[in-house]
């Protein structure tokens, strides 16, 4: 596993999740939406998830429960669409603060950035360490995802050459503006590599960082989604309706962070 450090931010684009307890003697799982078909049935976040929780004993073994999850964030895109279910389903049963050692084990089934979905705005540091910022800022932004599949342990098997860490305190942020300079400075390691292996992804991070109103574009993650930081809802609403127009077929949706 690579120590990779990132700016967090939760917004306001999310799968649907519906729990109901069943007299049934197993648990009922059912997606739906557009972006199910990816999803598989037999090893999921949501069963893996389940299991954890019986297994430390933190709901009982004798519950069964119908859970529905309408999928709204595309899969395999960099948006952490899955392990933020996880992490709702966590939220859910426990119901109060998440200990480190709760935190590790299921890290350690679902995905090292799980605890990112406990931090509304945060800087990871490494894969230990996630900070708070201590101001949220009210950040416009315009996601678009091209309809590839990107995998995650692929992309991450090609990096050779790492930027090195940050020293910024992010925490110490007080303004968006000098936030965006210091972000614009940075990079995501892992753009490059999946631009070679998807061009396309290249071209929507361009064409998106030349509309107006556009303070930074770059790709989430290891892609494929993309995404552009507007100066305010306004210029994102234009700038959606640009990207349209370029992409007809691409999923794109404006966001906020929450």
């Amino acid at each position: 596993m690579h120590s990779i450090q990132s700016n967090v931010f939760l917004i306001n684009v999310h799968d649907n999740i519906y729990i109901k307890k069943i007299k049934k003697n197993k648990d009922r799982i059912i997606f739906k939406g557009k972006f199910k078909k990816f999803i598989k049935k037999k090893n999921n976040s949501i069963k893996k998830t389940l299991y954890l929780l019986r297994r430390k004993k933190l709901i009982n073994k004798s519950n069964h429960y119908l859970i529905t999850i309408e999928k709204k964030i595309p899969v395999f895109s960099g948006l952490g669409g899955g392990t933020s279910n996880s992490a709702y389903l966590l939220k859910y049963f426990i119901k109060k603060k998440i200990g480190e050692t709760v935190l590790k084990a299921f890290e350690k089934k679902i995905g090292s950035d799980l605890r990112l979905f406990f931090h509304k705005q945060s800087f990871q540091k490494n894969l230990k360490k996630v900070s708070s910022y201590n101001k949220n800022f009210k950040i416009n932004f315009l996601i678009i995802y091209p309809n590839i599949k990107c995998s995650t342990r692929e992309i991450y098997s090609k990096v050779n050459n790492y930027s090195k860490s940050s020293k910024v305190d992010y925490s110490k942020i007080n303004t968006k503006k000098k936030l965006i300079e210091i972000i614009k400075k940075e990079k995501n390691d892992l753009q490059k590599i999946s631009i070679s292996k998807f061009p396309i992804i290249g071209e929507i991070i361009n064409f998106t960082s030349n509309l107006n109103g556009c303070l930074l574009s770059r790709m989430s993650g290891s892609g494929s989604a993309c995404f552009g930081i507007f100066q305010s809802k306004k210029s994102a609403i234009i700038g959606l309706k640009a990207i349209k127009k370029k992409f007809p077929d691409f999923w794109c949706v404006i966001a906020k962070t929450i």
